[in-house]
């Protein structure tokens, strides 16, 4: 076996994760010279067809990014909208009648047997069904009737990086388009995220803070709800280390009681409304001795135990997700290996995860 020394570059633990997290900003900038003038036409083909309600369905990190856009569409559009549970259809058979509803399924295969049949029966119980993937040749594109390539290019590392931040900004400039706006405010999106990525050795020095965390809790409120949820997900996944995440509001009414000047909190403060709402809970959680690491604003990162200055100096908030999520990639990923594990491949995970 290989000593660490000896190892060359294509042998080392999370070497696929680390080259798709550099490659985001590639990523960004396609989706803005190719992608935007489809999803711009698929967006004017849906508002011709005046969806009355929107419903949301996917899984995992894809689940992450349509909670984004349940944000994006209630608070831009006025919209309602609401989360699937595929169940329903798939295994108790409900056929509700879904004429004129927006049914937005995402999914980086597009394979899942689950959404692809809960999709086919949207469709046959008369929705309107948009597929949000990364693999324009996929089941679950074949059988909607629209479909959004978000343009990330194979993705080879079980953690979810490139394709999570394209579905973020793709479904952004969707919701633009429903509202007939030109999505211009992403422009500068590519370049910040470069400047955030390069910024990986600080987020390695913040990392050997959390080495041997038994337990983390990530908050948020607003937009950065999703951000929150998908971190959680990402060290789950690739350290092992429990991690809870909550909104700001549900983690005062009770999970709060957890917390301790032992356990790390994460909290991802958005420049914005979503931000000022979370205010009332990172005063509790510093009156009870959190060790606090936030990412956000320089002034409540200052204000923190620790944290990840974000470049969000005229960014919109809704956003601001898109680059939030990047150093906390980076601290799943440094956090991984530093407990000497590879977060290329997480134990018992696939790449396509064949729900029915």
């Amino acid at each position: 076996m290989s000593s660490p020394m000896s190892m060359t570059q294509s042998e080392q633990p999370g070497r696929i994760m680390r080259g798709e997290m550099a490659e985001q900003p590639a990523v960004l900038r396609r989706i803005l010279a190719e992608g935007a003038p489809r999803i711009r036409e698929t967006a004017a083909a849906i508002a011709a067809a005046k969806p009355r309600f929107v419903l949301l369905t996917a899984r995992g990190t894809s689940d992450n990014a349509a909670l984004y856009a349940k944000y994006l569409l209630e608070i831009q559009l006025g919209m309602p909208c609401g989360l699937t549970s595929m169940s329903t259809t798939t295994a108790y058979g409900a056929r509700p009648d879904l004429s004129d509803v927006l049914v937005i399924t995402v999914s980086q295969s597009g394979g899942s047997p689950d959404l692809v049949d809960s999709t086919r029966a949207a469709r046959a119980a008369g929705a309107i069904t948009l597929a949000v993937t990364n693999n324009a040749d996929s089941p679950l594109a074949a059988v909607s009737e629209h479909h959004v390539d978000i343009l990330a290019g194979p993705e080879k590392a079980l953690p979810a990086t490139k394709t999570y931040t394209a579905s973020l900004l793709s479904l952004y400039l969707l919701v633009e388009g429903l509202r007939g706006g030109d999505g211009s405010a992403a422009a500068a999106l590519p370049d910040l995220a470069d400047q955030v990525l390069a910024r990986q050795d600080e987020v390695r020095r913040l990392a050997s803070r959390y080495r041997f965390a038994e337990r983390m809790v990530i908050t948020s409120r607003g937009y950065g709800y999703p951000t929150a949820k998908e971190a959680a997900l990402k060290l789950m996944e690739t350290s092992y280390i429990p991690a809870l995440s909550y909104s700001g509001a549900d983690l005062l009414h009770g999970p709060l009681a957890m917390v301790d000047n032992i356990s790390p909190v994460i909290a991802v403060v958005t420049d914005g409304r979503g931000g000022q709402a979370l205010q009332p809970v990172l005063d509790r959680l510093r009156g009870r001795g959190a060790d606090l690491f936030v990412v956000g604003p320089k002034a409540q990162v200052d204000a923190a135990s620790a944290g990840f200055v974000l470049p969000t100096e005229g960014v919109l908030e809704e956003l601001q997700p898109v680059l939030e999520i990047l150093p906390l990639q980076l601290l799943a990923y440094e956090v991984t290996i530093a407990r000497g594990q590879d977060p290329d491949a997480p134990r018992a995970l696939a790449k396509v995860t064949e729900t029915h």
